[in-house]
Formats: C-alpha cells, sequence, structure tokens
C-alpha cells in the first residue's frame, strides 16, 4: 500500500504552519501522531495535496494547570498524558480514558490534538471532551478562537475547523471534589475500537442526590453524544433510576451502524449495561476527594 502524492513541509514554529495552511489550506492535511492519517493515506482514502507535518513545532507539546481548566497543548502524547504526575493526581478520569486507547505503541505517537481533530465517534477523546464541557482553541493568520465541545463535532469525522486553522490546545475544566467519574468501554479484543463506551461524571448534593450528571458516548453514532435525556432522568435521585437511564441510552443508538462487529440490537444492550455500570461506578467514586484535584 502506497499513499498518493503530494507535497510535503515540516514547519518549526506555530507562525510557520500557520503561514502554511493560509497557502495550502485547502487541500491539506496536517500530520500530527498520524495514527489515523498514515493508514488512510496508504489505503488511499484519502488523498491531499499538501502534508503539514506538525510534529517539529515544540509549542504544542504541554501540561499546564490553570485556575479553572486543565490545558493540553494539541501536540502533547497521549502516553505523556497518561504518564503524567498532575493529571494522575489532578484528573485520573483522562488517564482512565486514554489507557483505553488502542495499544502503548499507539499512545507514544498519538496526540491528543489529533484524535480531537480527526473526530472518529468511536474514539476516546471527543467523547470525553463532549462528557466534560471542555473547549478547544484553533488558531489560523486571522486569529484564535475557543470552541465549545458541543459546537465542535458536526459529524462522522467532521468538526467545524476551517482549512486554515489549527487545533492548537485542549482545555478540560476542573471536576468537582465531590464528584464521582468514571469511563467504561467494551471492544471485542484489547487494544481494538470499542463497540460502544461512556463516560460519566456525577456530582452530589449535600443529602447525597445527583446534582448533576454529565454523560456521554463513543460508538454508537457518526459522532460522539452527549446524553441529556439520561442526564435529566438521573437529576435529583439517589441512583436509583439506573433501568430507566440504561433504557434511554439504548435509544440513542444510531440504526445506521450495522457491521460485520455487531448489529444495532447488540449496540443498545451494550449501551444498556454500560450505562449502568458506568454511572454505578461513578457514584461510588463521589466524595473521594483525593482522586480529583481542583
Amino acid at each position: 500500500m502506497k499513499p498518493p502524492r503530494f507535497l510535503y513541509s515540516a514547519p518549526q514554529t506555530l507562525d510557520e504552519a500557520l503561514a502554511l495552511l493560509e497557502v495550502y489550506g485547502s487541500d491539506t492535511k496536517i500530520l500530527a501522531g498520524g495514527q489515523s492519517l498514515l493508514p488512510l493515506l496508504n489505503m488511499r482514502l484519502a488523498g491531499p495535496s499538501y502534508l503539514l507535518d506538525i510534529n517539529a513545532v515544540r509549542s504544542l507539546e504541554y501540561i499546564e494547570a490553570r485556575d479553572e481548566y486543565l490545558a493540553l497543548g494539541a501536540m502533547t502524547r497521549q502516553r505523556q498524558i497518561e504518564r503524567s504526575l498532575l493529571v494522575q493526581q489532578r484528573y485520573p478520569l483522562l488517564v482512565e480514558a486514554v489507557q483505553h486507547i488502542g495499544h502503548m505503541q499507539i499512545r507514544n505517537r498519538g496526540t491528543i490534538g489529533g484524535s480531537i481533530a480527526h473526530a472518529d465517534p468511536a474514539a476516546e477523546l471527543p467523547a470525553l471532551l463532549l462528557c466534560l464541557n471542555g473547549e478547544v482553541v484553533v488558531r489560523s493568520k486571522a486569529g484564535e478562537r475557543i470552541i465549545k465541545a458541543e459546537a465542535f463535532f458536526t459529524g462522522y469525522l467532521s468538526t467545524v475547523l476551517e482549512p486554515h486553522e489549527l487545533l492548537t490546545e485542549v482545555r478540560l475544566p476542573w471536576l468537582a471534589p465531590q464528584s464521582g467519574w468514571a469511563f467504561l468501554e467494551f471492544a471485542r479484543r484489547s487494544g481494538d475500537y470499542a463497540l460502544a463506551g461512556a463516560a460519566a461524571v456525577l456530582t452530589p448534593s449535600g443529602d447525597d442526590r445527583c446534582a448533576s450528571a454529565q454523560i456521554s458516548y463513543l460508538g454508537i453514532a457518526g459522532a460522539p453524544v452527549r446524553a441529556s435525556a439520561v442526564e435529566d432522568i438521573l437529576i435529583d435521585t439517589r441512583l436509583n433510576t439506573l433501568d430507566a437511564a440504561a433504557t434511554t441510552s439504548a435509544q440513542l443508538v444510531s440504526d445506521d451502524l450495522a457491521d460485520v462487529h455487531a448489529t444495532p440490537a447488540y449496540r443498545r444492550a451494550l449501551t444498556a449495561e454500560l450505562t449502568k455500570r458506568v454511572l454505578h461506578m461513578a457514584w461510588q467514586r463521589r466524595n473521594q476527594k483525593e482522586q480529583v484535584g481542583v
């Protein structure tokens, strides 16, 4: 398998990368980790005229604790996130999600920005961004804009990124100290894409009812799914509504997902079970202040 012909550049700075995007943006692919792009090129499912390799732009590789959120540079490797002491101590949910991504060799190269910009509906990081009410920073020669997760994903492998824009930073708001969290997915083999997965954050009230709920899914539709209908069922309960939440979650599975791996009916049953498990796990972890930083 060989990719089609393309022009190639490897800028050293962000300004240089943005300048090249301004010139070639309409038919350019960005090479970050390349774990998704290179197979697409080799199978000729993608055929850009121009390949912009941003691996040398070191200013996009960082993990920083800021007042209201955890900031991650777009070129931060998934393995760096997994091994970061800061993330382990203050955002263990992110570590739990990253550990489900492929194998260690994939995480050594894959980047957080590349995964989110690629917007694979079966990928872990887009769904987690949606669950956490995260946002991304995108840059172009014209300036910068900040995009909320709910407005970023538009469909299968599609986002609101313009041809001349580059995703430069991912921001994840800190969880409340009393919140419980969990991430679960099911794949036929370790490292395979998940048939379905879920991320959940539950925050209890003073009388130990569910004050707020955040739950999103991967692998069940053409884009990551934020399940507001499931969240509404949980509010002001002591999580005695898991059966109703599971039934509602199954209805979110797209009928278009029939493939060699699973039927829609199987994915619905799987999603319902994952919903009960991920919510139960998140609720059990509530009030464990040593697990989630502020």
